[in-house]
């Protein structure tokens, strides 16, 4: 019996066969989004200080500055002081002319393709709009390569257009306030990854974030003292407008309402005392939808917002309304009775057809969550889908019901960047997978799709780190064509993503480091590190059971708080795993890895007898010594070609076992590639 041969056997097989069709989508190109038409051309454009921009045909102002923008970022990439200090009309002899057809508008459905030809003389970049120009030159900064000591730009032929016209990303800035800061380097990395709508979540049970000076109570009483000037927003909107990005508003009714009842507590279903939450969860608060002062209320509130607020699309949030205090009224119980309704999704429906009147008044179209979807609702409504395997239903039925009912549509289930699911759970989450079963008619009605910023256990400090790189997949899920899926191909261009990222000011990987030293109080950090780049945060909804073991004031910068999603040296061990196995890579890259995980326990221990608030993490750090000596055993093993006894099979396996413990609110990540060395030696004893 040879251990490693039979396992060599049975695994290089599917491993070739992996490798064989992934290396057919492996591009040569570190462009994310991947762009729907490329190809190489012959030579290349160096770079040097007389590089300067033209710019052609009608455009907006914005394309001027953003072009400058991108002169002077390029010239922080390259250190080449360039001559040409402002980008403004046309420029004789420049390098890269930009032509430009028409002005942009920041809108649904205006046109953001772009063409892009570079030659060894000089890049033309055409666009229909200023906005497809500004697409164009995201791509283009994300081309710049380096040879024999020079940067440039190599020859490339690009004809590029978005797959979905709706690419956004939602950002809850009601349970925890997000200062302007990271709104704007988050609008700017929104913009380098193509996406084009923000969403902002300006109200739940947690806090109010709209300062109404119609209805001031909102502010002084249900915000904390965190809330968005008119001029802040204002602000914010033009900021996103000058990227090409839209800025859509939310006010989540009838429920999530307790932050609105708390100023107004004459608009809800009970006569009580609200106050704000501090927990997570769904809560009874609910606005009546039998008063007419509600609607007044809302029509006052969304004609000000609107003053502010220029997108088309309003959304009036919807879900998770249980209804409770509407069956616990008799008055609310009689009016059902009186207008024929005959259950509280009914008077839901209601309340939503009166909110789609009010908006559509004002010019602007009714958005909401999955819920508000009813044969009644009207079709100009947009239904935004949500709920899927976690809710108890199919992924992506409520998208493909709307979009047959005869709804526009976008998709949210699946991007929940707040969950902590991996980048693959993502990436591989199409709106309109093959196979949908929809008519091209329906398919057209799905709009797009938008990643999702829940902040229950998010704050200004590690928001970034919870958002990207993640979200640079997603943005590519939704500009790029759906054959664009390689795993692999996309994890390499996505380390190189998010190094870029970091220009722009983004703290998602910085800002592990920074709670880690706090931790410590200042002591070195290597050991924690060591075990961080190998864990994840709890996923789904397990870090938080119930939304109680977290109040919106509680500590996030603790070791959960530090750890994030696709522990990069996790995911690279467990390859590693599968390719020693097959035979394609050296023991000793494996042993070197595990050996340093074995001793880092010691360093641990002496870190935690300085800093007892890192003692949740005791037990995970010791179980990842203690998995790194069986995977190192395991090794041996296979080497020399011989075979374990029965108890260190079974002592082994209680060991990996008791490893899958979550310690500080993580979990090790490197388990199952350890166990799998283990299994592989069983599987072959008994062949």
């Amino acid at each position: 019996m040879n251990i490693k041969s039979t396992i060599v056997k049975v695994i290089l097989c599917s491993i070739l066969l992996i490798s064989s069709s992934l290396n057919a989508q492996q591009t040569q190109y570190d462009l994310m989004p991947m762009p729907a038409n490329i190809k190489a051309g012959n030579g290349k454009l160096l770079i040097d200080k007389n590089f300067s921009i033209s710019l052609e045909g009608n455009y907006d102002e914005r394309l001027n500055k953003e072009a400058t923008r991108f002169l002077r970022r390029l010239d922080q990439k390259t250190g080449k002081f360039f001559i040409q200090h402002k980008v403004k009309g046309k420029t004789e002899n420049a390098e890269l002319v930009i032509s430009v057809s028409q002005p942009g508008k920041v809108k649904l459905h205006e046109d953001e393709s772009y063409a892009i030809t570079v030659s060894a003389t000089k890049i033309d970049l055409k666009a229909q709009t200023d906005l497809g120009a500004i697409r164009g030159l995201e791509t283009l900064l994300q081309s710049i390569e380096v040879e024999e000591g020079n940067y440039y730009f190599k020859s490339l032929i690009i004809n590029d257009n978005p797959r979905f016209a709706w690419r956004g990303l939602m950002m809850d800035v009601s349970r925890h306030y997000m200062p302007m800061d990271v709104i704007y380097r988050n609008i700017d990395a929104m913009a380098a990854v193509k996406l084009n709508v923000l969403h902002l979540h300006l109200s739940d049970d947690q806090g109010f974030r709209f300062q109404s000076k119609t209805f001031p109570k909102l502010t002084e009483l249900a915000s904390d003292g965190l809330y968005y000037t008119h001029q802040e927003l204002r602000e914010i909107i033009d900021y996103a407008d000058q990227r090409g990005i839209r800025v859509m508003p939310e006010i989540d009714v009838p429920g999530h309402a307790t932050a609105i009842l708390v100023a107004s507590p004459e608009l809800g279903s009970k006569d009580t005392t609200y106050m704000l939450e501090r927990y997570a969860g769904i809560f009874d608060p609910t606005l009546d939808p039998t008063k007419d002062e509600v609607y007044v209320f809302l029509k006052a509130l969304f004609e000000e917002m609107s003053t502010i607020f220029t997108d088309e699309f309003f959304h009036i949030g919807g879900d998770e309304n249980m209804g409770k205090h509407w069956t616990e009224s008799k008055s609310i119980q009689a009016f059902k009775k009186k207008h024929n309704l005959a259950d509280n999704h009914d008077l839901h429906t209601y309340f939503n057809i009166r909110l789609q009147k009010i908006l559509s008044q004002m010019g602007r179209r009714t958005m909401g969550w999955e819920e508000i979807m009813s044969e009644k609702m009207p079709e100009s409504a947009v239904i935004h889908s949500w709920r899927g395997e976690n809710e108890g239903t199919v992924a992506l039925k409520s998208l493909n019901d709307a979009a047959k009912a005869g709804y526009e549509t976008i998709l949210s289930n699946g991007y929940y960047l707040d969950l902590m699911y991996s980048t693959t759970d993502h990436y591989l989450v199409d709106p309109i997978p093959e196979g949908s079963g929809l008519t091209d008619e329906e398919k057209k009605r799905i709009l797009g799709g938008e990643m999702c910023m829940w902040s229950e256990l998010v704050v200004p400090e590690t928001i970034d780190s919870r958002l990207w790189p993640r979200a640079a997949a997603i943005a590519e899920r939704l500009w790029s064509p759906g054959s664009v899926n390689d795993v692999d191909d996309m994890y390499r261009r996505l380390q190189i993503t998010g190094l870029e990222l970091e220009g722009l000011g983004l703290k998602h990987y910085t800002a592990r480091d920074v709670i880690l030293r706090k931790l410590t109080k200042g002591h070195d950090i290597t050991p924690l590190k060591t075990l961080v780049e190998v864990v994840e945060p709890m996923k789904g909804y397990t870090r938080n059971p119930g939304g109680t073991m977290y109040a919106t004031y509680s500590p996030f910068t603790l070791w959960a708080d530090a750890a994030t999603a696709d522990a990069k040296v996790a995911r690279e061990f467990n390859h590693n795993v599968d390719l020693y196995l097959a035979g394609k890579l050296d023991e000793n890259v494996l042993k070197e890895q595990l050996e340093l995980w074995k001793t880092n326990h010691v360093k641990v221990l002496s870190l935690i007898e300085r800093s007892p608030v890192l003692l949740e993490i005791k037990g995970l750090s010791e179980n990842l010594s203690i998995i790194s000596t069986i995977g190192l055993e395991a090794i041996a093993f296979i080497e020399k070609d011989i075979a374990p006894t029965a108890k260190w099979y079974e002592t082994s396996k209680k060991s990996l076992e008791a490893a899958r413990e979550n310690g500080g609110r993580t979990e090790l990540q490197v388990v199952s590639g350890i166990k799998m060395l283990v299994n592989q030696i069983e599987v072959s004893l008994k062949q």
